[in-house]
Order: C-alpha cells, then sequence, then structure tokens
C-alpha cells in the first residue's frame, strides 16, 4: 500500500491529544511538534484522519521539507518534489503562506516562487505552457519557520471543527475541536453523568454525545480530498463504512446542558438534532447559581464568561465566586472549567488538582480540572460454598 506522510495541525496546548487519537486510530509512526502531529501511513489515514479527529483543525499531505534561505532555493527544492504524483492534469492548487523567524520573510513572494515551481514542475509531466485549473482543489501551503520550508496539501478543505451540525451559534462560540479536547482531556466515561452549566449553543454536550456513542465527528460532512482521483472511491466508502460500524447508537447517555438564555438553547436543541444526538441530551433554562442534583460522581464541564469577553472583570469575578460556592455542594463531582481569568482559583475558593494552557481562539486561556473521588467499587458477591 502506498505510503503517505500526514500532518494533523493543532491548536497550541493540544498536540498530545491530537497524538493520542492519531495513536488510536492504529497509526505508530507518530511525531510531535509544536502546533503539529506527523505520521506516516496508508493511503487510507487520508478519509480515517479527517473522519475521525476530533481535536485536530486540519490534516494536511506533506509533500517535501527543507533548508531554504534564498528564493532560488525555495524554488529549485520546490521544483524537485513530486507534484505530479498528486496533482492531476486539470488540478487547482492555489497557494498560501506563513514564514516566522526565516530569512524569507515575504509571505507573498514565497507563494508567487512556489505557485511558478509547481507549474514548472506540473510541465514536465504533461508536456504543456498552461493549466486551466478547473478541476480538483489541492491547496498548497508553503510554511517557512526558522528558514525551513514545509510543503504541504490540505486533504480538509473546511477545518475539521465545523462538523456540520451547528448552523447557529452563540455570542461567543466554543470551537467544536476545543469541546472535544475538553471531554477528552476530562477522561469522562460513557456511564457517568455529564453537565454543562453554560451550554450556550450545546457545543460541549453534543461532543459528549458523539464521543459517548463513539460517533464519527466528520460523518455527516464532505472533505476536499473525495474529489482527488489518487484516493480511490472505494477507499472514501470503506472508511465512511468504518464509522457506521463502530458508531454505539445504542449506548444511553445522560448529558444535562442549562443556560439562562431560552433563545440560544432553542438553537442548542435544534444543533443537537442537527447532529442526531438530541434524544441524549437534556437542555433546561437554569441559573448556574441554581444547579442542584441528587446525581453522584458526575462531570461539570463548562466554559464560562471571561471578563474580556463577555461582561466586566467584577461581575465575572463574582460569578466564579457563586460557582465555587453551588459547586462546593457537589461534593463526589468532578469539575473542568475554562477561563482566561488568571485569578480564578481564588475567586473559585479551591486550587486545581491540575491546569493545562490552551487557546480559546486567539484568546490564551487555562483549563482548570479539579478532581472528585472516584465512585466506590461494585461489592463482589462470593456464592455460598
Amino acid at each position: 500500500m502506498q505510503k503517505v506522510e500526514l500532518i494533523a495541525t493543532a491548536t497550541f496546548g493540544l498536540e498530545a491529544v491530537v497524538a493520542q487519537e492519531v495513536r488510536a486510530l492504529g497509526y505508530e509512526d507518530v511525531k510531535v511538534d509544536n502546533g503539529k502531529v506527523t505520521f506516516t501511513a496508508g493511503i487510507s489515514a487520508i478519509p480515517r484522519a479527517n473522519l475521525w479527529l476530533r481535536t485536530a483543525d486540519r490534516v494536511r499531505l506533506k509533500m517535501g521539507e527543507f533548508r531554504a534561505t534564498t528564493f532560488d532555493e525555495l524554488f529549485e527544492k520546490t521544483k524537485a518534489l513530486p507534484w505530479s504524483d498528486w496533482l492531476p492534469e486539470n488540478a487547482t492548487f492555489p497557494v498560501e503562506g506563513k514564514s516566522v523567524k526565516s530569512t524569507l520573510f515575504s509571505v507573498p513572494d514565497c507563494q508567487a516562487i512556489v505557485k511558478k515551481a509547481v507549474v514548472e514542475s506540473l510541465k514536465k509531466t504533461y508536456k504543456r505552457d498552461w493549466f486551466e485549473e478547473q478541476g480538483p482543489m489541492y491547496k498548497i501551503e508553503v510554511a517557512l519557520l526558522k528558514d525551513v520550508a514545509t510543503l504541504t496539501i490540505d486533504t480538509s478543505g473546511p477545518g475539521l471543527h465545523k462538523r456540520g451540525y451547528r448552523g447557529l451559534i452563540g455570542a461567543a462560540p466554543l470551537k467544536e475541536t476545543m469541546a472535544a479536547a475538553m471531554i477528552l482531556l476530562s477522561r469522562w466515561k460513557p456511564d457517568r453523568v455529564l453537565m454543562d452549566p453554560f451550554c450556550g449553543s450545546g457545543t460541549i454536550p453534543i461532543e459528549a454525545a458523539l464521543i459517548g456513542q463513539n460517533i464519527a465527528p466528520g460523518m455527516n460532512r464532505e472533505f476536499v480530498s473525495e474529489s482527488w482521483p489518487n484516493i480511490p472511491k472505494t477507499v472514501w466508502r470503506q472508511a465512511r463504512a468504518e464509522t457506521h460500524d463502530l458508531a454505539r447508537y445504542d449506548q444511553k447517555l445522560e448529558i444535562i446542558g442549562t443556560d439562562i438564555d431560552d433563545e440560544i438553547l432553542r438553537v442548542a436543541r435544534r444543533n443537537a438534532a442537527e447532529a442526531g444526538v438530541e434524544d441524549q441530551i437534556h437542555f433546561q433554562r437554569m441559573d448556574v447559581r441554581d444547579v442542584r442534583t441528587k446525581r453522584k460522581y458526575g462531570y461539570l464541564i463548562c466554559n464560562p464568561p471571561y471578563g474580556e469577553r463577555l461582561g466586566d472583570w467584577k461581575q465575572v469575578a463574582r460569578l466564579y465566586r457563586d460557582m465555587g460556592e453551588v459547586f462546593s455542594a457537589l461534593d463526589t463531582w468532578s469539575f473542568y472549567v475554562l477561563t482566561s481569568d488568571e485569578q480564578f482559583e481564588k475567586h473559585f475558593g479551591r486550587t486545581a488538582s491540575k491546569k493545562r494552557k490552551l487557546y480559546n481562539g486567539n484568546i490564551k486561556v487555562d483549563y482548570y480540572q479539579f478532581f472528585g473521588p472516584k465512585p466506590p467499587r461494585p461489592a463482589v458477591v462470593v456464592p455460598d460454598a
């Protein structure tokens, strides 16, 4: 089987989570770097990674990597890569770029040179001087970091956070990939109750339901590489069939989403229906200060308002103090809170068991994790002799 080198791009702080997902798909040749996870696998990994990765931003096909400090170097080394192995004669191939701490700092110039080099490479194979670019999309990226150029082709299209279920969102949306990461980092299990008291448009409860029933996040969307002639249609069909075979639709879940806004709850219910998990989530209008439950050993996972985002700092600090008082009554629960407030623990009145630095969009945040007690093991019944 043809081997390919793929890069799953990741939000800063989530690289290890993405790597764990890649390994869970059965791929072992995994390398973790800032903002990306690189792995080598068969061509079937392109559809499988796109369909299954919950926390990656997108999946890129790596064409080559080399040092380049001059435009001549960039041109010649790009031209030498096997572009015709992937780009058909009618391919559409725009070039985007970025440059960080590199001699070649002009991104527009780098993009133009890479475009010219790819054209020159294709001319050799297809024996023509002009390419109309009316066929499948192969978006090329040239990324320069400390004078090392990495050339990739995007296999995803719209970012992987676009699952297809969220037509309408709230004022401060949480990306689906971040919501999934919060759940995976909590190590929540489907047999435990999960609550989000700031559910907004429902992203955390919906992602939890998808995880709980092992529903592939990309099951109901399309990817740009599905139109590539290089990947047999049978490979895509097999990958999609696998998502249906592995889904656990009969897994019962207890997931609760609450919010104070009736309108946004209507949006949440609509989004859950689009995702096919509306029967697994109970949405309810409730202020966080009124949260009560008799359930034991649950998980409370939330993305509450930040002062810089949805209100002033004094209001948010008071909200966090109220959260601390309310949550203290849930003494057998575990709490997971994403916020940019570095004084959160002080307001909440409790030191986190663990915290992790992340980025929610371009906002630096911490993921505060408060571990509750483990539920008691079921008693072992010894039969009479």
